[in-house]
């Protein structure tokens, strides 16, 4: 599929997500409706209030006519030219960053569906796995847009030079339970225009690839994510990244950055829990590197061209899958235990996306490095099975 085709589903569904996480915060004001209390009990409003919040273009209170103005630990009154004079201009850098996270939105999620609409074309046998992958890349364009427009927001607070990067990594991780749905919505409407869009083309090249260098391929880049998920995320090595804290003024506490960037999970020794439960949670880390090893086997076939870019939006998009179906499972076990519910299990469900930003690049580039450098080496005859390669629209 070239790029003109591929252009028209990727901004239509950039443009969908961008319009459901506008509708998705402007819903947040109606949680503070009199009759809220009527329908949804008090910690269901409040907890649906802090998924709606970052994208709802309502100022806090502060920053509302007559609220008090934060200003790097300062306090102004609400009466006063003065006052309203540091108000509007709270509120002006406040209304920037929203309009920058939902321009961010747009951009990010229709650069990447782009680039897997082009290179995996949801043609007959690759359907699904170009749905998945926009999927995750929804979530992804969701998390970067949050975080480049994190200095406005931060600076309409007060938060600009107090504790900058724990204030930034809290931010990074909010907003990414609404993301989860409206990604989804958005990926099956591009996914459905690419289609229609695809019909008439030329046949697409036939990309075949050695099985035992997409095997290795696969290993490589799966080992990538796994010190992340074994080593890294291991709680005593974890607390170690948290406490960093170098003496650097706006860049010192940089621990909540860190762990938001780099860590997959979080696990320790069964001391204190009995040992069944110890490894049932334990299987949402095997699961989600085995999500990662089957996707990266497969995706040098899926791809009408295996470049090191899409590798690595490609293998971007396996870890978040790998990461949502680990926290899929890890869903239901908190479900089922005592004190379990649907609410509480869901607030976790999108997080660490991140790091599997982090961990899927540097797996694509190290997949893609081993399958050239492997795949140079093997002969023709040692090609992927099948359903590796690409169908015939």
């Amino acid at each position: 599929m070239t790029y003109r085709c591929a252009v028209i589903p990727a901004a239509a569904g950039g443009l969908l997500l961008t319009a459901l996480l506008w509708w998705a915060g402007a819903s947040a004001h109606a949680l503070q409706l009199p009759g809220t209390a009527n329908v949804v009990d008090i910690p269901t409003a409040t907890e649906f209030m802090s998924w709606l919040t970052p994208w709802s273009y309502d100022p806090p209170f502060a920053l509302q006519p007559g609220g008090d103005v934060p200003s790097d630990g300062q306090v102004f009154g609400g009466a006063g030219d003065a006052a309203l004079a540091d108000s509007a201009h709270y509120l002006s850098l406040y209304t920037t960053g929203m309009q920058v996270r939902f321009g961010a939105v747009f951009v990010f999620f229709v650069l990447g569906a782009l680039l897997l609409v082009r290179r995996m074309p949801p043609v007959r046998g690759r359907t699904p796995a170009t749905l998945l992958a926009v999927w995750a890349w929804g979530l992804v364009a969701g998390t970067l847009a949050v975080t480049v427009s994190a200095p406005w927001l931060l600076a309409s607070q007060g938060h600009a030079s107090f504790r900058l990067l724990p204030h930034l990594a809290s931010v990074v991780a909010s907003g990414r339970q609404v993301l989860v749905g409206a990604s989804l919505a958005a990926a099956a409407a591009t996914v459905f225009i690419a289609r229609i869009a695809a019909k008439g083309t030329d046949p697409l090249p036939q990309n075949a690839v050695p099985a035992r260098a997409a095997r290795l391929a696969a290993t490589v880049g799966t080992a990538v994510v796994a010190f992340s998920v074994v080593v890294l995320s291991y709680l005593p090595v974890a607390a170690a990244l948290q406490t960093v804290s170098p003496r650097m003024g706006l860049i010192s506490e940089p621990g909540d950055l860190l762990r938001q960037w780099l860590l997959l999970g979080g696990w320790a020794g069964p001391a204190g829990t009995p040992l069944v439960d110890w490894l049932l949670y334990r299987a949402t880390d095997v699961l989600l590197l085995a999500v990662v090893w089957w996707a990266l086997r497969r995706l040098p076939g899926l791809l009408t061209r295996a470049t090191v870019p899409a590798m690595a939006v490609g293998s971007v998009c396996a870890t978040v899958l790998g990461l949502l179906a680990s926290q899929l499972l890890r869903m239901v076990l908190d479900w089922a235990s005592p004190g379990g519910g649907l609410l509480r299990s869901f607030a976790g469900f999108g997080e660490a996306v991140p790091a599997a930003l982090t961990c899927g690049l540097a797996a694509g580039v190290a997949a893609a490095v081993t399958l050239r450098s492997v795949a140079g080496r093997t002969a023709p005859t040692g090609t992927a099975p099948a359903d590796q390669q690409p169908a015939q629209p």
